[in-house]
């Protein structure tokens, strides 16, 4: 499911998400929830996942242009198990290679929000966010948009369902 549509809708989603998420990473302190890759340009497809107890976040992509970057991946999962989190980005904010192709796959959970940006927010500059078509979201990636996606990266948000044991 994307992020809801409407500018207030947008909002709220905007205030609520990174706080999740903040505190989805500070609940996972049994396991390190964060870690540090380098993307590297070149045009081969690579790939960096993480693991935690039951859920697996993967990204792969492809990028052109300039030297490695160092990206960041947080996974975690909320304190009654019911929410997995993954985030991929460039610290630094905005990311200068050219990403040919992308994905970020979470395993052990179904995607309820994603979202992918154009820019991280970082020193006073806000999020900006893809446009909608020019990404895809399923119950378990999101991906680029073939003959969509302009090749700006710089951030993915994942916030995804656990299955929960009925009884």
């Amino acid at each position: 499911m994307a992020a809801p549509s409407g500018r207030s809708g947008r909002r709220l989603w905007a205030a609520l998400v990174p706080a999740a998420l903040l505190c989805l990473a500070a609940r996972a302190a049994e396991e390190p929830s964060t870690a540090d890759f380098d993307v590297r340009p070149g045009g081969e497809v690579h790939s960096f996942s993480r693991s935690l107890g039951d859920y697996t976040c993967t990204f792969t992509y492809s990028a052109q242009g300039g030297t490695n970057e160092q990206w960041q991946m947080n996974i975690g999962v909320s304190e009654d198990n019911l929410l997995f989190s993954c985030s991929v980005w460039r610290p630094q904010g905005k990311s200068y290679l050219f990403f040919t192709q992308f994905k970020a796959e979470v395993t052990g959970a179904k995607i309820e929000y994603a979202m992918a940006y154009s820019q991280a927010a970082v020193g006073g500059q806000n999020d900006i966010p893809l446009k909608q078509e020019e990404f895809e979201i399923t119950e378990t990636t999101v991906s680029h948009r073939e003959g969509k996606f302009r090749f700006e990266l710089s951030k993915l948000m994942i916030v995804a369902k656990t299955p929960r044991d009925e009884l």
